[in-house]
């Protein structure tokens, strides 16, 4: 199956991914092995379809070249059946100039190129210039397939916690963008941790062993925000009795990462700017320039376009520091991670309260499960360590989790049921009818609950009574008719008393 390795082993010149030809025709064999190992190639020689396939399933090539008709298996079905066995190489289909259209075909079908015989000077200099790209184009993707088998199954990247597919995209990404130096951007809500994705790019970096500074722009009012990031000279306002070197200066060597970046003012904006493209720092009330040798990471939750939009962000900052951006999902879109996070938090707890705690009762993960954790991980993380230290037996259950605020009367929440048959649009008022009663009428709590607005929650609601005054009213899952108390706490109705008592006579039916 194999010909003699000549001349390139001993030079050291061979290139990691091997070739496989695959043709019946020996004088064709015999020649391009022969100069591709003299070009520092390994090379193994089949003379049908099917050894090739067999040689694939049985060994890695980077390149296959494929004669397009050949014995047991011409070229088009050892392309068809590489696919379906997902055997990862790149083919380059050789034809005759008669099967030019089926080289065109082999080319829809996936396959990297062709060549057309017969293989002279020219068409051999034309392959010789096409096996570089096409072993680089099965190495960018063999790579990936590794990351992709490496982040498989993976719960914890880095500080991060997670194994959804939400998450492991999340983890290539910070896998492919650490060793650079490009800016990056961290886009999620309040909670989902970005703090944490920043710093996992700055340990995968190769600053990892320099500084990493963190400042959260939102929190500072501006003058001061300005003397954090900048820093100032003795006597450069009143107080100043010492210099200060600023945020910019004290990360250099390592990362800077500005968390709600999108909350700077104006001017604070442009001095960024400056400090992003130069790489130099002022100190107020300094005259001198400061080298800064940083990668800055910065973070938002806010509408990026819209602030754009509205003025209060630069988009020459933004695209100065959205070089690269990962958007963080929020928990609800990583119901996979629920369990892992409310798990991890509860030993970790637990172990700081120095409690024995053994898990949580059915119930809690049943509301731990169905509730819609607006205030992401940070919320999970938080319910999870006040349940620790409310509760008082072996076992958290639902009354040590669930926060008084989200109680109904001391009911606990159950499932809610949608029958076959049911709408996206009748489910969804189901859910706001429910959890409107279960927060005793508060639409603003149940948006929170639900990720609604308040305005969405209400407006559903009217639709629930103008449906209910105009026809039969809506049903809940188990038959019954919307609560009445459900039915007056919803302020725009008018008049409530009436819609109450409307809902109400329907009961019967």
């Amino acid at each position: 199956m194999s010909t003699p390795v000549r001349g390139a082993a001993a030079r050291g010149t061979m290139k990691q991914a091997k070739i496989l030809i695959a043709d019946d025709e020996a004088a064709i064999t015999t020649g391009l092995s022969a100069i591709l190992e003299d070009a520092g190639y390994s090379v193994d020689v089949v003379s049908d379809g099917q050894k090739a396939l067999d040689a694939l399933g049985a060994e890695r090539y980077g390149v296959v070249l494929a004669d397009l008709k050949m014995p047991k298996l011409d070229g088009l079905a050892l392309l068809r059946d590489l696919q379906h066995r997902a055997i990862p190489t790149e083919c380059i289909i050789i034809t005759g100039q008669a099967t030019v259209d089926s080289a065109v075909q082999a080319m829809q079908q996936g396959a990297y190129d062709y060549i057309e015989k017969p293989l002279n000077a020219e068409k051999l200099n034309r392959l010789k210039a096409l096996i570089p790209k096409a072993l680089d184009k099965y190495q960018v993707q063999q790579t990936n397939r590794e990351l992709a088998s490496k982040l498989e199954g993976l719960t914890h990247y880095g500080e991060l916690t997670g194994q959804s597919e939400a998450m492991r995209s999340v983890y290539q990404v910070i896998e492919a963008v650490a060793p650079s130096t490009a800016s990056v951007l961290i886009l999620g809500e309040s909670g989902t941790g970005k703090e944490l994705v920043a710093r996992a790019l700055h340990q995968k970096s190769d600053r990892a062993k320099g500084p990493f500074f963190a400042l959260n722009c939102a929190a500072l009012p501006k003058e001061i925000l300005e003397n954090e990031l900048f820093g100032h000279e003795k006597g450069a306002f009143t107080g100043s009795t010492n210099e200060k070197p600023g945020a910019f200066e004290m990360s250099s060597g390592g990362t800077i990462f500005l968390d709600e970046m999108a909350e700077m003012s104006p001017d604070i904006q442009v001095k960024l700017l400056r400090a992003i493209e130069t790489r130099q720092v002022r100190r107020l009330g300094g005259k001198k320039e400061i080298n800064v040798d940083i990668r800055i990471l910065a973070a938002t939750n806010k509408n990026l376009q819209k602030a754009i939009a509205d003025g209060e962000l630069r988009e020459d900052l933004y695209y100065r520091l959205a070089v690269v951006e990962i958007d963080l999902p929020p928990l609800r879109e990583r119901a996979q991670d629920i369990q892992l996070l409310a798990n991890e938090f509860l030993a970790r707890f637990a172990q700081q309260n120095g409690k024995t705690l053994t898990g949580f009762e059915d119930a809690a993960w049943d509301w731990i499960m169905s509730y819609h954790w607006p205030g992401n991980v940070r919320e999970l993380k938080n319910a999870v360590e006040r349940a620790v230290i409310m509760a008082r037996g072996p076992v958290i259950g639902p009354n040590d989790i669930i926060p008084r605020h989200l109680r109904s009367g001391g009911e606990m929440p159950t499932a809610l049921t949608i029958p076959v048959g049911a709408t996206a649009a009748e489910a969804r008022q189901q859910l706001v009818l429910r959890t409107f009663a279960s927060t005793s009428g508060d639409a603003a709590r149940t948006g929170k609950v639900l990720g609604l607005s308040e305005q969405e929650v209400r407006a559903e609601m009217i639709a629930l009574l103008k449906g209910s005054m105009d026809g039969a009213a809506p049903r809940e899952s188990n038959g019954a008719s919307p609560a009445p108390s459900a039915a007056k706490s919803s302020k725009p109705a008018a008049p409530p008393a009436r819609a109450a008592k409307k809902s109400t006579a329907k009961k019967g039916r």
